[in-house]
């Protein structure tokens, strides 16, 4: 029949770990030795007197033996297989020394003679320089400050992110990466500021950090680090407190020639394209103009032709009725008419019934047919 839970002996308290369990164990060899010294001490003396008995000792020391013996086999067992997280590498090392890096999983190595140091590759560590949230460090304004390569002072913060690229080399190469990193980091923002104008610096945050960002990951490659830096971000580049005045004035005014530029701009968009559409128009009227004179041109050559070729066959009549159509061409644009007689004596009377009030000189009225048909 199975021991109900509810047993009035309890519940014995196993050890949580192989160590615990040993612990437990020596305790209670220490508590059996206590009691047996106690016995000894209460027992009375025998005429032979007090003498050890070997065999007993013996055998006791054999079966702590085997106890010890059977705990250290056991916690080799479950020293065997270790697990690493996603994310994580173990450095495996054979009697202190380096023997192979172990990926994410389950994993095997030997008890007693291996030993196994967890690395992170995979979290991305930061490091802030001249940001007063700080973490773990103290800053202060020496470490933000710098000299520009003309000669002026510049409030300059920048955060570091990077990843461990080589367990090993984060491990064994470098005794501080973190301050490795943060040393580096400051040498390379000071050289390229230092290098570089207060103007150009305050207008070109982007590609100082790319350029510091090269510049800092090949230094740490030099000295063996196994990280990678992630990126390399300027916060914040401001001018110091004795020149802020002044920067600010310089900042308005470069702010009132990019609106004045703006302005400019849009004028020129406005006015550029039409200018440049009306000329289009006006050459292209141009081009019309020229081909019309041309067809009309080549047109009058052909008519005039034409005319030649009949007047070659007629001439009389030809030239009758040439004169006759340039009459009443022309005749209908006359305002006045005189009729004078062959003698050339007297101007005749001429009658225009076309118009309202008599006895006023009109021109001809325009003739339908040529008078030579």
């Amino acid at each position: 029949m199975p021991m109900s839970e509810n047993s009035p002996w309890g519940k014995k308290k196993k050890p949580a770990s192989p160590e615990d369990f040993l612990a437990d164990l020596i305790q209670k060899i220490r508590d059996f030795f206590e009691e047996q010294s106690k016995k000894k001490a209460k027992k009375e003396p025998t005429p032979e007197g007090d003498g050890f008995d070997g065999q007993k000792f013996l055998a006791g020391a054999g079966k702590i033996g085997l106890i010890i013996a059977a705990i250290v086999l056991l916690r080799g067992v479950f020293a065997c297989f270790y697990t690493l997280q996603p994310g994580e590498q173990g450095i495996v090392l054979r009697f202190g020394s380096y023997n192979r890096t172990a990926d994410s999983g389950l994993n095997f190595k030997i008890p007693y003679m291996e030993e196994m140091i967890r690395v992170d590759v995979e979290t991305v560590r930061k490091e802030e320089f001249g940001v007063r949230k700080t973490t773990g460090h103290t800053t202060d304004d020496s470490e933000s400050l710098m000299l520009t390569g003309d000669k002026n002072v510049i409030d300059v913060a920048w955060i570091v992110q990077y990843k461990i690229s080589d367990p090993f080399k984060f491990v064994f190469k470098v005794k501080n990466v973190e301050q490795a990193v943060r040393d580096n980091s400051e040498t390379v923002i000071r050289r390229i500021v230092g290098n570089m104008d207060f103007d150009y610096v305050l207008g070109n945050r982007i590609m100082l950090a790319d350029m510091g960002r090269q510049e800092l990951q090949r230094d740490l490659n030099k000295l063996e680090t196994g990280i990678d830096i992630v990126t390399l971000q300027l916060l914040d580049i401001t001018p110091t407190d004795e020149v802020k005045p002044a920067f600010n004035e310089v900042n308005e005014a470069d702010q009132d020639m990019k609106r004045l530029v703006n302005e400019a701009e849009e004028t020129y968009n406005r006015v550029i394209p039409k200018a440049r559409g009306s000329a289009l128009q006006t050459i292209e009227e141009a081009r019309g103009y020229a081909v019309q004179r041309v067809n009309d041109a080549k047109g009058e050559t052909t008519r005039f032709k034409a005319i030649a070729a009949e007047y070659a066959k007629a001439k009389d009549v030809t030239r009758q009725r040439m004169y006759l159509e340039t009459m009443q061409s022309i005749l209908p644009q006359v305002k006045q008419v005189y009729v004078m007689d062959s003698s050339r004596q007297s101007v005749l009377p001429y009658l225009n019934l076309n118009e309202p009030s008599a006895g006023t000189a009109s021109p001809l009225p325009p003739v339908d047919k040529p008078l030579n048909q």
